[in-house]
């Protein structure tokens, strides 16, 4: 014991004796010689040397870092609060300056002088469907106009005076252009390779249902998206008979409505969603559907709209008063059939194939959810298989909810927009997110597939991908062939 204390002072001693040499270093020989280390090859003095400098930068570089990178103030406002204190939407909402009153006078001036609401070149705002939302729908016969000419055509047995025929052209003009082709054809094809077993009760509702499916999607969106849309709609809706039945009885009622395995969009209308979305939205507690009440701010805090008193008021708003270029579409729960927000689209630019995808409006315990992604993923796919080249997602630089929304969405981050909008008589700097279609066709389309439908589904849809276009591939080689034979 005593041993290893003479040996442990003797080290502090030599410790204290190399250190009082210091200030007498006129050279690195001293310095070396003041620790010991003037016996060691020069290389190994070297060594020690750069490797101190190394130490001696690193630590200085750390120590920049997170001073400047406001690390060492987090951590000191943390420990004074006793815990982390995440962002808060609502304050950073309401601590915003508000602009200067005659920047504000000056913007009124201008809109009066320069758009006036009564102008004949204005605008106007709409209640009706418009036509981007229009494109957008799947398209089917109007089966009730349709059931009314059938039984016209079946009590017309004697077909005098042409007007079975005059009924039969009638008919035609209420179905889609290629909608019968195509739905035969699918009707065939998925005889050949369903995507499950048959239904006992209903054995041909898997054939009916990729064939109503794939021939909504109408003539224009490419055959590997409708193939994809038509798969997804026959393994959502034949899970069961009573499954098949609703959903059919669905498509009798509203056959221009997308439905996805979690949600589907429905246009949004004033009678039908009006009072839902104001339930929804409103920030009241509601006892029937066990939800608390919040902040409507939440909801509405970074929209230049909003909240409302009154389901009225929300009536008047944006939300359904529609622009040529815009499209709002209510978004319902398949399990439930209860609306559970809103999802839209703005600033359509068909010269240049972009548009604009806004944050859906819905409460806060549905933000982020596998439905709200959905129902952005049901508008994507259509955008990008019409033809669209890029998809825009603009969102307040403060808003973390829709932040992290272009996030999951697999949107990438473009810029800034300093000074973009004044939204509620203050300054929004908006943070602007892109997909493009190339990026959407090479992986972030499966990653979201995978995401809502899950691996298995993901696989199937890939292979049916790579079929679908392997024959494109054929059908083109083909007829050039025959066109090359032709001269």
């Amino acid at each position: 014991m005593a041993g290893s204390m003479s040996s442990s002072s003797g080290d502090v001693d030599k410790l204290k004796e190399a250190l009082s040499l210091l200030p007498s270093v006129g050279s690195m020989d001293d310095v070396m010689s003041a620790f010991g280390l003037n016996t060691l090859p020069t290389a190994h003095r070297y060594g020690i040397f750069f490797g101190c400098v190394v130490f001696t930068l690193t630590v200085t570089a750390v120590m920049v870092l997170l001073v400047k990178g406001g690390s060492i103030q987090r951590i000191t406002e943390q420990s004074r609060a006793g815990e982390a204190t995440p962002v808060d939407a609502v304050k950073e909402r309401s601590d915003r300056p508000l602009l200067l009153e005659r920047l504000l006078i000056a913007r009124e001036q201008m809109i009066e002088a320069n758009y006036p609401e009564d102008g004949e070149d204005a605008e106007k705002a709409s209640e009706e469907w418009t036509k981007l939302t229009e494109m957008l729908l799947n398209v089917a016969p109007d089966t009730e106009k349709l059931r009314g000419l059938q039984e016209v055509l079946e009590c017309d047995d004697d077909g005098k005076g042409g007007k079975g025929n005059k009924n039969e052209t009638e008919s035609q003009k209420l179905i889609p252009d290629g909608y019968v082709k195509d739905y035969l054809d699918a009707y065939r094809k998925c005889q050949d390779e369903p995507g499950g077993a048959r239904l006992p009760s209903l054995p041909e509702a898997r054939y009916e249902a990729f064939a109503r499916a794939y021939a909504g999607c109408g003539t224009h969106p490419s055959a590997s998206y409708r193939t994809s849309y038509a798969r997804m709609y026959e393994a959502v809706t034949c899970q069961s008979e009573a499954l098949a039945e609703r959903f059919e009885d669905f498509f009798e009622k509203r056959p221009w409505d997308l439905v996805g395995r979690t949600v589907r969009l429905e246009p949004l209308e004033v009678e039908r969603h009006l009072d839902a979305i104001y339930t929804v939205t409103c920030g009241e507690a509601n006892t029937k559907m066990n939800e608390r009440a919040f902040d409507p701010q939440r909801v509405w805090g970074f929209l230049n709209y909003g909240p409302f008193k009154n389901a009225s008021e929300l009536r008047q708003s944006p939300v359904f008063q529609k622009r040529p270029g815009e499209a709002a579409f209510a978004i319902l729960e398949n399990l439930t059939d209860r609306v559970i927000g809103v999802v839209a689209l703005g600033n359509d630019d068909p010269w240049n194939l972009n548009v604009q995808l806004e944050p859906p409006i819905v409460k806060p315990s549905t933000d982020g959810t596998v439905e709200q992604i959905e129902a952005c993923f049901l508008l994507m796919d259509r955008l990008f298989a019409l033809g669209y080249r890029r998809i825009e997602l603009c969102v307040d630089k403060k808003d973390v909810s829709g932040k992290k929304l272009s996030g999951r969405l697999g949107f990438t981050f473009e810029a800034t927009l300093p000074k973009h909008m004044i939204v509620k008589d203050s300054n929004r700097d908006s943070n602007v997110y892109g997909m493009l279609n190339s990026d959407w066709d090479k992986g972030a389309r499966n990653v979201l597939y995978k995401k809502l439908h899950g691996t298995k589904a993901q696989t199937v849809d890939g292979a049916s991908e790579a079929k679908v276009r392997e024959k494109e591939l054929q059908q083109k080689k083909l007829q050039e062939m025959k066109e090359a034979e032709g001269k």
